[in-house]
């Protein structure tokens, strides 16, 4: 089995095309299931970028998949996790959240906070999995109609 050589970087104002282009096809499937696309595909990424709140997975020089991190007081927030499709299924969204978790440490807090709609089972699912737990649900300010599911993770002993 090849190696492949993979980095994570933080993105620059080139890279909102390929964004925008991979947040489209990682919740491709999500836009279908809810007959209009979540909040991340209609996000204007450009601000997000020029605060170093986008990072980018490349794999031998390819763009995988990517994380948003916005930092709080108290916490790191998750805003958006993707994974181009035909990366889908090599663990990358773990790695992802494993270095959110990282970033977590490294900003002396020991809090990730992420959100999900409620229709997206499977993503509440891999989240209570890898160690998450719901902590309520609201109404979406920006799709009426739709709920939102906020979870968090405690990462004891991150702090020093």
């Amino acid at each position: 089995m090849v190696q492949e050589h993979s980095r994570l970087r933080r993105a620059t104002g080139s890279d909102l095309r390929a964004i925008v282009a991979l947040t489209e096809q990682a919740y491709a499937p999500y836009t279908q299931m809810l007959d209009a696309p979540p909040v991340p595909v209609t996000e204007d990424y450009a601000p997000r970028i020029e605060a170093g709140e986008v990072w980018l997975l490349e794999l031998s020089g390819r763009l995988a998949g990517l994380i948003v991190l916005e930092r709080h007081g108290d916490h790191i927030s998750i805003f958006s996790v993707a994974v181009a499709p035909e990366f889908q299924g090599k663990k990358l969204g773990i790695r992802l959240l494993d270095w959110a978790e990282e970033k977590a440490g490294e900003a002396g807090v020991d809090l990730v906070k992420l959100y999900t709609n409620a229709r997206m089972e499977r993503n509440i699912a891999l989240y209570s999995a890898y160690g998450y737990r719901e902590t309520g649900r609201r109404a979406n300010s920006r799709r009426p109609g739709w709920t939102l599911v906020d979870m968090e993770k405690h990462l004891h002993g991150s702090l020093r």
